[in-house]
């Protein structure tokens, strides 16, 4: 899983964009609004990303604004829209946001001990004794309340609504009911008992084991998915191209032999970034065409007709994208040597 492309984003360009000596772009933009999805209280959030982001505003010259959004859609939407300017996305919403809003992937977070992913996890309430392995919860699902995560949300739905799920040919609809919520408050809810089961992901479990650790010792996980690649850090393509190279270079080199820069991503849990494009996406629209496919095999209402034209239309977009992702894998062998 998530292996199919190898070195993903090896593929950048390594050339710079040019600009022209006649005009300082970065002075059309005046303000930067950089989004952020509030999957915890908006103050903590602010406490653990302002740091970094005053250090962009005077690498750029250019004040930088977080711009919180209680879900993945308003991000897109602001991105959509010119609201936002750069954003950072899980690979779902980062899909979602370069088909519909211009967006561009050029970076994505090593975490802090150096790798470059995390694992989607689904959580039962630590005093739960009979609900121990996903196949537990398999078996309970018409009497379990589950808390979903949002269908933009790569370790929240896409991955344990497929591996967890759709691979055992079941779906969030089986369950006695579904709550959809971020990451925070499906934790807060299996917690406090208010859902049996939920979707959530390592990196937030670190985060809440640091700032709450009486919250974590009443969760337990009892499934947990391959790696994940990194969450994203995105822009909108027709922002300033010496902006965007500015950018680029202060987040590579972010942390990078400064201390005080280690810090600011420690309270990230993160230690650095490094480059990524478009290209990470391909593995995550492969599965979620093999999604499609599998429940539209499963659908008993669709009749045999459309089935097998869906059905047709799935694989075609899969042996598209195994074919693109060969060939990127032979372009990588071949630079490398």
């Amino acid at each position: 899983m998530f292996t199919t492309i190898k070195k993903v984003g090896c593929s950048i360009a390594l050339a710079a964009s040019l600009v022209s000596p006649l005009t300082s772009m970065a002075e059309t933009m005046k303000e930067i609004n950089f989004g952020i999805i509030a999957t915890d209280a908006q103050q903590n959030l602010k406490q653990r990303w302002e740091p970094m982001l005053d250090d962009l505003s005077e690498e750029l010259g250019i004040k930088v604004k977080a711009y919180f959004a209680p879900d993945y859609a308003g991000i897109i939407q602001g991105m959509r829209f010119k609201k936002v300017d750069f954003a950072y996305f899980g690979n779902k919403s980062a899909m979602e946001a370069v088909d519909r809003a211009n967006a561009e992937i050029f970076a994505r977070y090593i975490d802090k001990d150096g790798t470059q992913g995390y694992y989607s996890v689904l959580l039962v309430n630590s005093e739960n004794e009979d609900i121990n392995t996903l196949q537990d919860v398999i078996d309970n699902r018409k009497d379990l309340m589950l808390g979903n995560g949002e269908p933009n949300s790569t370790s929240g739905f896409l991955v344990p609504n497929y591996y967890a799920f759709a691979q055992n040919h079941i779906s969030a609809n089986d369950f006695k009911r579904t709550i959809v919520a971020n990451h925070g408050s499906n934790a807060m809810a299996v917690a406090n008992k208010r859902v049996d089961v939920a979707t959530n992901h390592t990196m937030n479990l670190v985060r809440i084991k640091q700032s709450n650790p009486d919250l974590y010792s009443k969760l337990k996980v009892v499934w947990q998915s391959d790696l994940i690649p990194s969450d994203v850090i995105t822009w909108r393509k027709d922002i300033p191209e010496n902006v965007k190279e500015q950018a680029r270079e202060f987040f590579l080199a972010y942390g990078k032999d400064n201390p005080q820069q280690l810090d600011n991503l420690k309270l990230l849990a993160w230690s650095g970034f490094a480059p990524a494009d478009n290209n990470q996406l391909l593995p995550i629209r492969q599965m979620e065409a093999y999604k499609a496919l599998v429940e539209t095999q499963d659908n008993p209402r669709l009749s045999d007709k459309v089935k097998k034209e869906r059905i047709a239309q799935y694989q075609a977009e899969l042996d598209s994208l195994s074919a693109e992702i060969e060939a990127l894998n032979a372009s990588l062998d071949k630079a490398q040597g």
